[in-house]
């Protein structure tokens, strides 16, 4: 009876694990379970660029994968994964602000701000990151509301 207690107690934990796995694989922009299209979020902190990783450096955080461009960024990433990840689930911020929906970005295009990364859309001639500092405090309220409206 004990045995199949703890099997049942085993199997619920894990089945809580998996369901914010996929909730976040669900609600995150990813590429084949990748993060922010295979660029190094730490990169973004250390180096002050976007910078590609590489499929060897790799970690799995919570169902999402993050490539690192060297193994010190995966070992920052590691201690403190909350610090690296990407605003939004790697969605525009722009669009998650003005109009609570999730648009593709542009690694190369990003902001930190107050320690967190953003991402934006920039192509054909549109550059979300210009129309975000325009009314930065503002919109990131309302990308902050929106977010956490659908993770919930």
């Amino acid at each position: 009876m004990k045995k199949l207690l703890f099997l049942l107690i085993v199997l619920f934990a894990l089945s809580g694990f998996s369901q914010k796995d996929n909730k976040r694989l669900t609600h995150f922009n990813l590429e084949k379970n990748v993060a922010i299209q295979g660029y190094d979020p730490v990169a973004y902190f250390k180096q002050g660029k976007a910078v590609k990783g590489k499929k060897e450096i790799t970690v799995s955080h919570e169902g999402v994968v993050y490539y690192f461009s060297m193994p010190v960024n995966k070992e920052y990433f590691l201690k403190n994964p909350s610090k690296f990840e990407p605003q939004y689930g790697g969605w525009c911020a722009f669009a998650m602000g003005d109009s609570n929906e999730k648009v593709s970005v542009n690694p190369e295009t990003f902001k930190i701000k107050n320690g967190k990364l953003y991402l934006f859309y920039n192509a054909f001639f549109n550059n979300t990151l210009k129309s975000w500092n325009k009314n930065e405090s503002g919109l990131m309220m309302k990308a902050d509301a929106n977010w956490n409206k659908i993770v919930k």
